[in-house]
């Protein structure tokens, strides 16, 4: 049977996974890694390590989606919405620009909840602290090395992480790419943040009227929000979550010193920002060195194919935008290279 490699446990690889084991069922062996030791990527989801308190969506914080996108991707909002995945944003989000017929949507379970739904449904092989490395051409597959483990052997390879990690690969990806490929990837370009999380012991009040906060004119916080009331699940019995994201000046110019530098200064600025907070039992802060992307390859293909045969494809929203439409977009592209290789792959016994 066919193996094919998915790199990134984000919704791109994710749906790209769900896609595939739907439309070519079962004549190929689907592998997900993923360097982290969660799903999600940039959708990803935090817990307090005690469990006493709220979740806390550290990467995207809402889903939007445009008349547009609502229409063209009907399929998937509808299954996700049926699922209990997302379900409407009904809390305040104070400074959320109002784009006429656009639907906004929390995930009742953490963004992270959307990845793990469709790596559910493509029955993948999934496995974390998976971070690879280079890739060989060998024949009429792919060999592929990651750190601390044995290479593997794949007929067809699909690269979803952020393009700037695309380009780190070793092994013989660097003397594939063509010269206009190598300038379109360089070309790809992320803003960058950090993002904290504060977590509450039950019973303790956050004292803001508002569920989220878009902060203006604020030179390192940009968006702040009480994340179980922003989701609609407010409960005495389980603590707040907070969550603050730095603006991208402010990420950019901290770039490269350690969290434990960055948290104290996000930290003065929030009390500031929002006086009388209770004492928090844990904290967390992430750096997002690719947060979103600023310069997307031109024309948005959603996808770029490096070799044909054997297959190695790269996509994820350096190739369209930073939401969940464009990560939808990239995954029906990716799919549609997908199968016309597996018109080469042979049928299951």
């Amino acid at each position: 049977m066919s193996r094919v490699l998915i790199v990134g446990a984000g919704v791109t690889g994710s749906l790209c996974a769900c896609l595939l084991r739907r439309e070519i069922q079962n004549k190929v062996q689907i592998v997900v890694w993923d360097k982290s030791r969660g799903t999600g990527g940039r959708m990803s989801t935090s817990r307090n390590p005690d469990g006493t308190s709220s979740l806390a969506d550290l990467g995207a914080q809402y889903i939007s989606a445009t008349q547009y996108y609502a229409q063209a991707h009907h399929s998937i909002y509808a299954e996700l919405l049926a699922h209990g995945i997302l379900k409407p944003l009904e809390a305040t989000v104070e400074g959320l620009r109002d784009v006429d017929g656009t639907k906004n949507y929390v995930t009742p379970a953490g963004m992270s909840s959307i990845a793990k739904h469709f790596l559910k449904e493509s029955g993948a092989q999934l496995h974390f602290d998976h971070h690879v490395t280079s890739l060989f051409r060998r024949g009429a597959s792919w060999e592929v090395h990651r750190k601390g483990g044995e290479p593997e052997k794949f007929d067809a390879v699909v690269l979803t992480m952020p393009v700037p990690q695309i380009l780190q690969l070793q092994g013989d990806l660097s003397d594939l790419l063509a010269a206009d490929q190598r300038e379109q990837l360089e070309a790809v370009s992320y803003s960058s943040r950090y993002a904290l999380a504060l977590f509450f012991p039950p019973a303790a009040t956050v004292p803001v009227p508002w569920a989220a906060w878009y902060v203006p004119g604020n030179p390192c916080i940009r968006y702040v929000a009480v994340d179980d009331r922003k989701r609609g699940q407010e409960s005495p019995d389980c603590g707040s979550s907070l969550v603050v994201h730095t603006s991208v000046p402010f990420g950019l110019q901290h770039l490269e010193l350690d969290k434990e530098e960055v948290q104290p200064i996000i930290l003065e600025e929030l009390h500031k920002l929002v006086p009388g907070l209770p004492q928090p039992t844990s904290t967390k802060c992430q750096k997002w060195r690719y947060s979103q992307v600023l310069t997307a390859v031109p024309g948005c293909p959603g996808h770029m194919t490096l070799l044909a045969e054997p297959l190695l494809v790269c996509g994820g929203d350096g190739f369209t935008h930073s939401n969940l439409d464009g990560c939808v977009e990239s995954a029906l592209r990716v799919l549609g290279a997908l199968k016309e290789a597996s018109v080469q792959w042979e049928a299951p016994c």
